[in-house]
């Protein structure tokens, strides 16, 4: 991803997302400065500081959906937070620190699944190897108990273990490898270690104290190990889970984890205009202003002390954003403001862009809804008159009511179809057409009803 021009970027964004070109070009721009920095000589590069971005516009036209795309384009560690969930350092609630905190836990557990599976063939490997020293016998000694007990139970149980000729664990070598072996029952230890639950209250953040309560007291209590009858399969994929996870280098991985965050990180702080105060309010919107003030540093770039060490926040790329509907961009502290130099406005989606949303994606709502109902056997298909008549009530309804954008598509299909998604379990083998008179039918009496529009529209 990191090496995609900007205008395959907004190509790829194009295919799930309708319209707000601007928007895409400037991610794609910002994506794009990522490679461009790490191409500079050494001594330059850290001089070079992202350039965030504020997005600006009403909900539902495709704000946190190109933040989420993003997130699935590129190899970069990504987060995404809602600004309202924090608050001041004093209050109750989650610092502002916690979002790199989880960025950084999210990219470790990406980078050990990435390593994981690297090691996928050796781990599988080392646990065929254990299987067969479970599979084979020990003496013969033990033969006749075996049969008795796998007379009982109607299961051949194997469980010891023993130097055979290598001629005997080739061959079984061979059989478990055919999966001739798939369904024997075998005794397998698997490890376990109980864990209390332990909540903890504080003011501060545990790693900002350097100490880690699970890993503290998961080191205190013993370590258990208990019998399992599982197949031989089943068996294969818990040895060949225990094996990949010793094969990884948990130091390494930490490693890469911090440097891709710090280098290639991505943070999107959603509703930042919710932290905004109204002319210097009262009460509960006291605390806005002060989760601005935190927020400031790691936007600025500082220090961040999570579990696994120090992370610097200087070249993680912040993309923040809100509908500003009471509030502007410029209520925003003025050292913030400073911070987030890019900003878009997206448009608002009338008539033309709904047809397009409804049809064009990958992810397309006609298309969920057909490929949904095609499970119960029943075949929809909606006419171009039909999706017209839905993007056209839809702006209308946005237009008189509260205008939550695309997202009143949803509302307008679940109500068109909802007699059909109830029936369709009876109605197995039918086609069903939709068009424009049959929207209408529907949704005639609601539309019309505006203080019923409100509510279930």
């Amino acid at each position: 991803m990191d090496s995609l021009k900007p205008s395959e970027t907004v190509k790829e964004l194009d295919k799930y997302i309708i319209g707000q070109d601007k928007a895409k070009r400037s991610v794609a721009i910002a994506l794009r400065n990522r490679w461009r920095r790490q191409q500079v000589p050494e001594d330059l590069r850290d001089e070079i500081a992202p350039k965030n971005i504020i997005l600006i516009g009403p909900t539902g036209v495709g704000k946190t959906e190109i933040a989420r795309r993003l997130s699935k384009l590129t190899d970069s560690p990504f987060n995404k937070v809602e600004a309202s969930k924090f608050t001041e350092v004093g209050y109750v609630g989650r610092d502002v620190e916690s979002m790199v905190r989880d960025l950084v836990e999210l990219t470790v557990n990406a980078v050990r699944s990435k390593e994981q599976e690297d090691v996928k063939e050796k781990a599988f490997g080392l646990a065929e190897e254990r299987m067969l020293d479970i599979l084979l016998p020990k003496s013969g000694n033990r033969q006749a108990d075996k049969r008795d007990e796998s007379s009982e139970t109607g299961l051949e149980l194997v469980t010891s273990e023993t130097d055979e000729p290598s001629s005997t664990r080739s061959k079984l070598r061979a059989m478990l490898r055919d999966g001739k072996l798939d369904n024997r029952i075998v005794d397998l230890e698997v490890s376990e270690r109980q864990m209390p639950v332990v909540e903890v209250f504080s003011t501060l953040g545990m790693e900002e104290m350097g100490i880690n309560f699970k890993e503290m007291i998961g080191g205190l209590m013993p370590k258990s190990t208990r019998k399992r009858k599982v197949n031989v399969s089943e068996g294969m994929e818990i040895l060949a889970q225990e094996e990949s996870q010793r094969l990884v280098d948990m130091d390494k991985v930490v490693k890469t984890a911090i440097a891709k965050v710090e280098q290639s990180g991505i943070i999107f702080i959603d509703e930042i205009d919710k932290i905004v105060g109204k002319d210097g309010g009262t009460g509960p919107d006291i605390s806005r202003e002060g989760v601005q003030r935190d927020l400031l540093p790691i936007v600025e770039g500082s220090v961040v002390s999570t579990k696994y060490g120090s992370v610097r926040t200087d070249h993680i790329l912040f993309i923040a954003s809100g509908a500003f509907h009471s509030v502007k961009p410029s209520d925003l502290i003025p050292e913030l403001q400073g911070r987030f130099p890019i900003r878009v406005e997206l448009n608002s989606l009338g008539q033309k862009e709904f047809v397009r949303i409804l049809t064009e994606p990958k992810n397309a709502l006609l298309i969920q809804y057909t490929a949904m109902l095609k499970t119960e056997g029943v075949d929809v298909t909606f006419e171009p008159s039909a999706t017209e008549e839905i993007a056209r009530i839809a702006e209308e309804v946005n237009s008189h009511t509260e205008n939550i954008g695309a997202r009143r598509l949803h509302t307008i299909m679940e109500c068109l179809l909802e007699d059909i998604l109830f029936d369709a379990p009876d109605m197995k083998g039918e086609e069903v057409v939709i068009n424009a008179g049959a929207v209408l039918n529907k949704l005639k009496d609601i539309k019309d009803n505006e203080d019923l529009s409100r509510y279930i529209l």
